[in-house]
């Protein structure tokens, strides 16, 4: 299966950029490789590129695409949050920019054996770097019901968080909730007919949350934008494009926090 994945909002993106011809730009979540293709088009002399992602596919999918450029970008496998390594790895201290295009890809969720998609049969995984241990399955199965709810609340925003999380308590009692079908049925069990007509499909806020917690992707982003802003140059941008309120809250927050450092007492 290729790896195709539609570059969301690219004009705004490479616009917010800024892009110095000669400067040196990080792609923290490479996917396919849209946003880095876009940037590398903009970059002569110097100028260099950095494409980050905990994908196996994604990179061999960049290496391809990005070929042309071929001596002016370095593809690492790793998560952005080690931000610090790699650029330690590749003697670099200061950026110029920065992306983030967060969330799940469109060909992770075709890709039925990834088992991010609430719409189709496939086992439970939902891991964006296939090499680490945690799964889906091992959070279905082996959560209490406390952290259930707790994920469930916290990550889905999920109204009926205690009703799922009650009956995936439940349903895995004779045998291991296996599969995204029997989780999906699950959810759809718990949640009243009239919610699933007005908010769509019933497992969606369910499978955000589990994909969250298995990517444990708040957390690094929480955890990762200061060294971030912290490597870029004077003049430096980053771009992060979130898909739902919470990405987007911890984003605005420190943007702000960072926009305004420190606050001055009334009297000085």
């Amino acid at each position: 299966m290729d790896f195709k994945h539609v570059s969301v909002l690219l004009d705004e993106t490479i616009e917010g950029l800024n892009i110095d011809p000669d400067g040196i730009y990080f792609d923290g979540t490479l996917g396919g490789g849209g946003h880095s293709h876009e940037i590398l088009k903009r970059l002569t002399g110097k100028g260099v590129l950095i494409g980050v992602d905990q994908d196996g596919d994604a990179i061999e999918a960049a290496s391809e695409r990005l070929k042309e450029f071929d001596g002016k970008f370095q593809l690492v496998r790793s998560n952005y949050s080690e931000i610090e390594t790699i650029l330690s790895d590749l003697k670099i201290s200061k950026i110029d920019g920065i992306v983030l295009d967060l969330g799940v890809s469109s060909y992770q969720i075709d890709n039925l054996e990834r088992g991010f998609s609430y719409k189709e049969d496939a086992p439970l995984d939902m891991r964006m770097d296939q090499r680490q241990l945690l799964n889906a399955a091992d959070v279905v199965n082996g959560y209490t019901e406390e952290q259930l709810i707790a994920m469930l609340r916290d990550y889905g925003e999920e109204r009926y968080a205690r009703r799922i999380a009650q009956a995936i308590v439940e349903g895995r009692k004779d045998k291991p909730i296996a599969t995204t079908q029997e989780l999906s049925d699950i959810v759809k069990a718990s949640v009243p007919k009239k919610y699933q007509i007005a908010k769509g499909h019933p497992a969606k806020k369910t499978f955000q949350a589990i994909r969250i917690e298995v990517n444990n992707e708040l957390n690094i982003l929480r955890q990762t934008l200061d060294k971030m802003i912290e490597h870029l140059n004077p003049g430096g941008r980053i771009c992060v494009i979130t898909f739902h309120s919470l990405e987007d809250r911890i984003v605005k927050l420190n943007f702000r926090n960072n926009e305004n450092p420190c606050t001055c007492p009334p009297d000085f």
